[in-house]
């Protein structure tokens, strides 16, 4: 009896494109919901022989231990102030919760998985962000990090040894001081120092739409001019602008693709990367 091996047939060439190569993910909190999907998904990635660098958020994750503790989160223009006290529940938060879990989804996937944060060996350094004029206001952000320097040496020890390592966006100052810092910039840095072959943005959208309200206006593949466009003739907004720098400032340093997914859609990550179609969007 004949059987049906089209799919896997198409995916063989993507197999044999990323064997060996590294690939950064960055998931936000929102989807830390669907830890169980993300990690099966991860420990196919791994077996397929592709090394992964997860990079993890948990902002969500500490807005609600913040209320819990009577911390109050403090945002602008959509960036947190990180007062001593929400520092703390960042690390938490972050490293407490969001890490442990993703780790814990990842080891009962068959993943030999390492939590880290940028702390870890000095792995992420970062400078105390100045106070900046916003709106003719100046705003002290508080313990929040700017990346000064990346050394990826611990993280390229891990990726030899099948090890994937997670990493919690907490930083160091030279002085030793623990700062929070954006999880995109630090997956951006990390793709950078790493060599990674690809970037990839886990999020709660299917990616870029001319229109937020029409699925079909999803745009599968961009080049880094045409998300230019897309920003100056303000057809994406919001949040998808931060992202979509984050992407171009990746390309512009030696990763060859970026891509934005839904990490909450079951098996994206896979449909993505081993399909045609792919199901998010990619910039090249």
């Amino acid at each position: 009896m004949s059987r049906d091996f089209s799919d896997l047939e198409r995916a063989i060439p993507y197999i044999k494109a990323f064997k060996d190569k590294v690939f950064v993910l960055k998931v936000g909190g929102e989807v830390c919901s669907e830890l169980d999907s993300l990690a099966n998904q991860i420990s196919t990635l791994q077996t397929l022989g592709l090394k992964i660098i997860l990079v993890h958020g948990g902002g969500i994750q500490a807005t609600k231990l913040g209320e819990k503790l009577s911390v109050e989160s403090h945002f602008v223009k959509g960036r947190r102030v990180t007062s001593p006290e929400m520092l703390e529940v960042m690390k938490m938060a972050v490293k407490g919760i969001v890490n442990t879990d993703l780790v814990s989804a990842l080891t009962k996937a068959g993943v030999q998985a390492v939590g880290l944060s940028g702390v870890d060996a000095g792995i992420i350094v970062s400078k105390k962000r100045a106070p900046k004029e916003i709106d003719g206001e100046k705003v002290d952000f508080g313990f929040v990090g700017d990346i000064e320097q990346v050394k990826p040496e611990l993280i390229n020890i891990l990726l030899d040894f099948d090890f994937v390592p997670v990493v919690a966006c907490l930083s160091s100052s030279e002085s030793g001081d623990s700062l929070n810092v954006n999880g995109d910039t630090v997956a951006v840095e990390l793709a950078v120092a790493a060599g990674a072959e690809k970037i990839i943005f886990l999020t709660s959208t299917d990616g870029v739409m001319r229109d937020l309200n029409d699925s079909t206006t999803l745009i599968s593949q961009l080049t880094p001019g045409e998300v230019k466009t897309l920003i100056s003739d303000k057809i994406v907004s919001g949040g998808m602008i931060p992202k979509l720098e984050n992407c171009l400032d990746a390309l512009s340093r030696g990763v060859p693709r970026a891509h934005i997914i839904n990490g909450k859609v079951k098996n994206s990550l896979l449909t993505e990367l081993f399909t045609n179609e792919g199901c998010g969007t990619m910039i090249a």
